[in-house]
């Protein structure tokens, strides 16, 4: 009977495996592919083009692109590394634990427990998450390696190191655990504290299985970094774990933790100005091993914004990205250049997706957005009335009227700033490609960037 079980389980796992595998890594995992319309041939933006002239050209030509064409790039941009990053952790996955959690997450069908939207985003590739491994395995391409890298590290096929592409696996896992942890639900709030829970025996369950597979993965993604045996990269992705931590308590939020954006105190039709890079500094730059500075940020659209998102993905795909280079032997200072392009990269993603809900004139039916999402927070900083439409939501987001907040925002200068900010992180990242040498895999993070622009 347990032998007939585990095989059901892998079978479960292996339907799934090409997403399941990916542990939270979709989204712009691709090599865009920038073509004219008419007969005009496929145009591919050349490495060597200045960052600005290539997001100008990106967005003159990219109309002409077609839906198939950013599935025919995911399969280039992947070839670039050697195989699919959706394989990555797969030998994790295949293990008995996981086997059982997937025989005891169909439990929870028709619970609407919060877990199995998290299941759903990443058994359907859902593009608010980024291609995390795919992304640190091209920067570790394109930066090489130093002579000093042992030759039995090497991968000389595709010009990856093998501890590189641990560390891309870890990075999957660990984003893909914070995923997995936050479907666990507060059963009891304040209010109600004490009170019987045996008519919740389903949402208990489900916690259970929300806490369990997410340490899984962080147990696993732990022991993957220790057995690197490299201390400093220990060391670096440590922080990174404290940084998703403590970006849960960042600001207000409602009884599930769910975050709100502060309250505005300007006059209506205050526009702050739009900061400059080094404003957003908040002490990760100088030094990304200790806590980020929060003083002064609440409030302030842009600032506020920035710190909840480099805590909660920026940091770990910085880090990661400049323990790859680590790995590779290269000085500090390009170590720290591979920081800053992974946080870049992560918050010019942040804000492509945070513009989708606001595109449509009208939203669907039985649809949401994130209260703390850019075009909102500059919403608010443009006309602070509009916060009494989110104040309903203090106890449960599900009570703010989504579809009268979508109106109000679609009518102010939120949208435009937020496309403003997705270029500006744009051209930081491609400014620090700018350091690497002309290659395929620089190439292919550039016209990453690129498809961003257009999603």
């Amino acid at each position: 009977m347990a032998l007939s079980r585990m095989v059901v389980s892998r079978c479960l796992l292996l339907r799934n495996c090409s997403v399941l595998g990916a542990l939270g890594s979709s989204g712009p995992a691709a090599v865009a592919v920038l073509g004219e319309r008419t007969t005009n041939p496929v145009r591919w933006i050349s490495a060597s083009s200045r960052a600005g002239e290539k997001l100008a050209l990106a967005k003159a030509e990219v109309k002409g692109v077609q839906k198939h064409d950013w599935n025919r790039a995911v399969s280039e941009a992947e070839q670039i590394v050697g195989y699919p990053t959706s394989f990555l952790n797969l030998r994790f996955l295949l293990s008995d634990e996981i086997a059982n959690v997937a025989l005891h997450l169909r439990k929870l069908i028709g619970s609407n427990h919060p877990l199995l939207k998290s299941a759903k985003s990443l058994i359907y590739n859902d593009k608010s998450q980024q291609a995390w491994g795919l992304i640190i395995l091209l920067i570790s391409k394109a930066a090489g390696h130093t002579a000093s890298v042992p030759e039995m590290d090497q991968d000389r096929s595709v010009g990856v190191l093998h501890s590189q592409r641990a560390l891309a696996e870890v990075t999957e896992m660990i984003r893909s655990s914070q995923l997995i942890h936050q479907g666990v639900i507060n059963l009891q709030s304040m209010d109600n504290a004490g009170n019987n829970l045996s008519g919740d025996s389903d949402m208990i369950f489900g916690n259970k299985i929300a806490l369990l597979g997410g340490d899984y993965l962080l147990a696993h993604a732990s022991k993957q970094i220790a057995s690197l045996r490299n201390q400093d990269l220990n060391m670096l992705m440590t922080s990174a774990y404290r940084d998703l931590a403590e970006s849960a308590f960042i600001g207000d939020s409602d009884d599930q933790n769910n975050p709100l954006p502060s309250k505005p105190e300007t006059p209506a039709g205050t526009n702050s100005h739009e900061c400059a890079l080094e404003e957003l500094d908040f002490e990760d730059v100088r030094d990304n091993m200790e806590p980020m500075r929060i003083e002064g940020v609440m409030g302030h659209p842009e600032k506020e914004w920035s710190l909840r998102h480099v805590l909660g993905g920026g940091s770990l795909l910085g880090k990661s990205c400049h323990g790859a280079l680590m790995l590779a032997g290269h000085p500090e200072e390009l170590q720290k250049q591979g920081y800053l392009f992974g946080k870049h990269m992560s918050l010019a993603w942040q804000a492509s997706i945070e513009l989708q809900p606001f595109l449509l004139n009208q939203l669907p039916l039985g649809t949401n957005f994130s209260l703390v999402s850019a075009p909102v927070l500059f919403h608010l900083e443009y006309d602070p009335s509009v916060y009494e439409l989110i104040e309903p939501g203090k106890n449960s987001i599900e009570d703010v009227d989504y579809a009268a907040l979508h109106r109000e925002i679609i009518r102010g200068p939120g949208l435009e700033k937020t496309r403003n900010l997705q270029k500006k992180h744009s051209l930081a990242a491609m400014n620090v490609l700018d350091r690497f040498p002309t290659t395929d895999a620089q190439t292919a993070l550039q016209n990453i960037i690129l498809a961003m622009q257009q999603l």
